[in-house]
């Protein structure tokens, strides 16, 4: 049994997370998702935290060579590029996720897991959003940034998540037929959204 939680940046994925998992005595699987990839890759925590949002630059400074093998996984286009370590940690990602959709009772926030675990048959796929300018307010409000900062950012991490799911998954994003749930947390808040969620995990027996 496993939650899988996908989300457009800033849209409150972390507190429904908690919320969800709270009530149901189950573990969260986020930041310490991070800490065991990066134990086991070598990378650097902070390359696996912003490997979603920094897909784009950080796969494309390697010029592809006949010798190197692309995984069945890994979708390229013509003129993509790869590089070898971003490869080794999308790979890394995708094992610990299936590995994690093994075990029972887990929340597990973004990392493409409704892609990984599509087939899961004991999985409930979220996918949370809010509207632009709510996530614009969150972003000058957590980081104090300008509102033209703030609406960057917010566009440029929903844009490197949409490209991370489809160049490495062909899968998209935004297709919300991917999920049980499309979920707004701006309307219906994090503790609406949790509900809706913990309502059909209880329907489930769960």
């Amino acid at each position: 049994m496993i939650i899988t939680l996908s989300r457009q940046y800033l849209a409150g994925a972390d507190k429904v997370a908690k919320l969800v998992a709270a009530e149901l005595g189950w573990l969260v699987v986020d930041d310490a998702f991070i800490d065991t990839l990066a134990e086991r890759s070598g990378f650097d925590p902070e390359d696996v935290k912003g490997l979603e949002e920094r897909v784009p630059s950080f796969m494309e400074r390697f010029a592809q060579s006949s010798a190197l093998s692309i995984p069945e996984f890994l979708i390229s286009a013509p003129d993509a590029t790869f590089e070898p370590e971003a490869i080794k940690l999308a790979h890394m990602t995708r094992d610990l996720v299936t590995e994690l959709g093994r075990r029972d009772r887990v929340v597990l926030v973004g990392r493409a897991a409704a892609a990984v675990l599509a087939r899961e048959r004991d999985a409930i796929h979220v996918w949370l959003v809010a509207s632009i300018e709510h996530r614009v307010r969150e972003a000058i409000r957590r980081y104090g940034m300008t509102e033209s900062e703030a609406r960057t950012e917010v566009t440029a991490r929903d844009t490197s998540r949409a490209r991370y799911h489809r160049e490495l998954y062909h899968r998209v994003w935004a297709d919300p037929v991917n999920y049980h749930f499309v979920l707004n947390t701006e309307l219906l808040g994090t503790e609406g959204a949790a509900e809706m969620i913990l309502a059909r995990a209880r329907a489930l027996g769960w």
